[in-house]
């Protein structure tokens, strides 16, 4: 596979391509919105959203077979074979569109959601169906619908399906974002995702989110596939997720991308019934919730998967980086999003925990991120990077450097740039010097050669980590950025800078003087 060390910049310049097209639409659909709750309008929203996307993937499909074969047109099992959902007449765009200013229409939405659950197996349980319920106001939704028709409108095949795909991220993000703390249970920001990516580089093998959300790491990982030359097949999808509601999004979210996946869903969580206990991945990608108190650790006091330690009752931050460990494919991976505070916590034996992962070289790399990142908290975060092993590290048909006894660690605090007042985020530029800084340590072909920098990064040895007992804050190591040299000597400059300053003082002492004399002069002196 040809290697390409910069990101799919390429925009469509068509409908749906031009840049704001997504923010535009959002700004149109958050008007009908009136008085109601974000939290409530997201599923009406993404439902239609989504309920637009499969039809149009089926009327596309329907027009080609109907040119082939009318009958094979009338198959279900041709759909399938071609990963389209089956849309029954009575469910397709067409029939809501017209029907749209009928006062039943809310009725028409949830029989057409039935329908292609009934028609579906893999959508049983997934679609919203309230959508006829007295306090939804009925005119919003007819103007909902016509608002939706025009997206991907004059656009076929797969470009309506990207379109689709990405107004259903942009408007995940926005719900997100008008959420706030709630918002970050289902959804992670991009350019947090993009940086898990693009430093482990999913070409293929099987990717895991032991707690997907709404399926955003997966979204990202099938585009860095699609973008690097790979095929969509080339990576196998499992994921788990606690959430019912959440769970139901990331369904729709990967439906919407033509992502095929294995998502589990159960109440008790991938801690205490682990769905897919005896796969091992060889990328896994998580945003677990921070510091989670009550995860019921207690019950979990022999598990097989704390090989570094008992996690403690009271956090579950260890249980987490344990139970993705032990997830890992002999050659495999991992990127976690964690609360600072996992770096350098010695309560409950946390710290005992972190040393014995350290020594046992499970850890490959810690990332510093600035703040302000996340909808859902103000915690600052950081990223470990795990491996199971470090001594080759296989990558496709590639072999890795021999890292064991070295950990890299990256400071990227100062980077990101500020798109709220509330709201900061990595830009691509960030995201690539960091993703590339890994790439040159892990020693990837064509990747350049690796240098420490001061104030950024720094190759740690284990001896020097028992020197910081075993801390993993990368500030500890990178240390401060270089001075830049500017040939002057310190005496020189010192001596320079203090005449400039009495200078400066004297010509301020001048233009007080000037000043007063002028005032005195129009009468108002003292």
């Amino acid at each position: 596979m040809t290697r390409e060390r910069s990101m799919a910049k390429g925009k469509d310049k068509n409908n749906g391509g031009n840049l704001g097209f997504e923010a535009e639409l959002f700004k149109a659909a958050d008007k009908l919105r009136g008085n109601m709750e974000p939290s409530d309008y997201k599923h009406v929203t993404l439902g239609l959203i989504f309920l637009k996307y499969i039809s149009d993937a089926f009327e596309a499909r329907h027009a080609e077979l109907l040119a082939e074969d009318p009958q094979a047109a009338e198959d279900e099992d041709e759909y399938l074979a071609d990963n389209v959902f089956w849309v029954p007449k009575d469910a397709r765009w067409s029939h809501l569109k017209a029907n749209a200013k009928r006062p039943e229409i809310g009725t028409l939405i949830d029989d057409a959601m039935r329908a292609i659950e009934k028609d579906n197996e893999s959508l049983k349980g997934v679609l919203p169906k309230d959508y006829a319920r007295p306090a939804l106001n009925k005119v919003m939704l007819g103007e909902l619908i016509d608002l939706i028709s025009g997206i991907a409108m004059n656009e076929g095949g797969d470009k309506s399906k990207d379109v689709l795909g990405r107004v259903y991220e942009y408007f995940l993000s926005q719900f997100a974002g008008a959420e706030g703390k709630r918002g970050g249970e289902f959804y992670t920001p991009r350019s947090v995702v993009q940086v898990l990516v693009q430093m482990l580089e999913p070409y293929s093998g099987r990717v895991y989110d032991p707690c997907c959300g709404s399926g955003g790491m997966f979204v990202q990982s099938e585009k860095f596939v699609l973008e690097h030359g790979g095929r969509i097949g080339d990576i196998a999808i499992y994921g788990q997720e606690s959430n019912y509601t959440t769970w139901r999004l990331a369904k729709m979210n990967l439906a919407v991308r033509g992502i095929d996946s294995d998502i589990r869903w159960n109440n008790e969580g991938s801690f205490h019934k682990d769905e897919l206990r005896d796969l091992r991945f060889d990328h896994i990608l998580a945003n677990p919730p921070f510091n989670i108190s009550d995860w019921g650790g207690e019950r979990l006091r022999e598990d097989p998967r704390w090989q570094f330690g008992v996690p403690p009752v009271g956090n579950a931050n260890y249980a987490w980086l344990q139970h993705i460990h032990w997830h890992l494919a002999p050659y495999g991976t991992a990127g976690v999003v964690l609360a600072n505070g996992s770096m350098s916590s010695n309560q409950s034996g946390e710290g005992e925990i972190r040393k014995a992962m350290v020594e046992a070289d499970a850890v490959d790399c810690m990332v510093a991120l600035p703040g302000q990142l996340f909808y859902s908290t103000q915690i600052p975060a950081c990223l470990w990077f795990l491996a199971r092993d470090k001594s080759n590290g296989k990558r496709g048909k590639e072999t890795l450097r021999d890292r064991r006894g070295e950990v890299l660690f990256i400071d990227a605090r100062s980077l990101g740039q500020l798109v709220d007042r509330t709201r900061r985020e990595l830009t691509d530029a960030d995201i690539q010097k960091i993703a590339d800084t890994y790439h040159a340590w892990r020693g990837e072909t064509d990747a350049g050669k690796y240098a420490d920098i001061p104030g950024f990064c720094k190759s740690a040895t284990l001896d020097e980590i028992r020197k910081h007992g075993h801390v993993l804050t990368p500030g500890r190591y990178v240390g401060a950025e270089a001075a830049e040299d500017d040939g002057e000597a310190f005496a020189d400059k010192m001596q320079r800078l203090s005449a400039q300053w009495r200078e400066q003082q004297r010509e301020a002492a001048r233009l007080d003087a000037a000043i007063e004399a002028n005032l005195r002069g129009l009468g108002y002196g003292g």
